[in-house]
């Protein structure tokens, strides 16, 4: 909670008006007693970052898409939003990605462009892929931030190393320049 406040201060000092983070594993079952306290800090640290006019933004993956919307309505603050990371949903087996997104959007402060695989096993996250080569539909998907009227920043994520990292980074620009292109933007 406290780095999460430094984090808040910090970025006042730089004008930085968003911040995304992941929450951990949210208990999916309202009914849960870790689920309560989870809502009062998180209630907390939202009036915390409000009062410095910062957006606080939940990544995707880790909980089901109704999880996550459960908290949003839970907490009921404007500064409490998501940051929209397909490939998470299927990396972690959470959801379909296309279906969430219109489920969420709304809420969608940030997304991340990167693509993955469902888990193949029940001790393992799915395959991160470079875009356009999983399972998020990545056509499908540009075209539901355009159906939500999404208009901010997509920021490519790939978390390899080295030249194949740089590789996959440039290629994934040029797929989304073109799929952005093709819808008339």
């Amino acid at each position: 909670m406290n780095e999460l406040k430094e984090c808040a201060r910090f970025a006042n000092l730089l004008e930085v008006k968003d911040i995304c983070t992941h929450m951990g594993f949210i208990p999916e079952n309202p009914c849960e007693p870790l689920y309560a306290d989870f809502i009062v800090a998180l209630r907390h640290l939202v009036k915390f970052y409000g009062s410095f006019d910062i957006s606080l933004n939940m990544e995707t993956g880790q909980e089901t898409p109704v999880t996550l919307m459960r908290v949003l309505h839970d907490i009921n603050e404007s500064n409490l939003g998501l940051n929209f990371d397909p490939a998470n949903l299927l990396m972690y087996g959470k959801a379909n990605p296309i279906d969430a997104l219109y489920l969420l959007g709304k809420y969608v402060n940030g997304v991340h462009a990167k693509d993955g695989e469902y888990p193949t096993n029940g001790t393992e996250l799915g395959l991160e892929k470079p875009l356009g080569k999983g399972s998020v539909n990545i056509e499908q998907f540009i075209k539901a931030l355009f159906d939500i009227g999404y208009s901010g920043a997509i920021t490519i994520e790939r978390e390899i190393s080295g030249e194949q990292q740089m590789k996959d980074i440039l290629d994934a620009c040029s797929l989304l320049r073109s799929l952005i292109i093709s819808k008339g933007v």
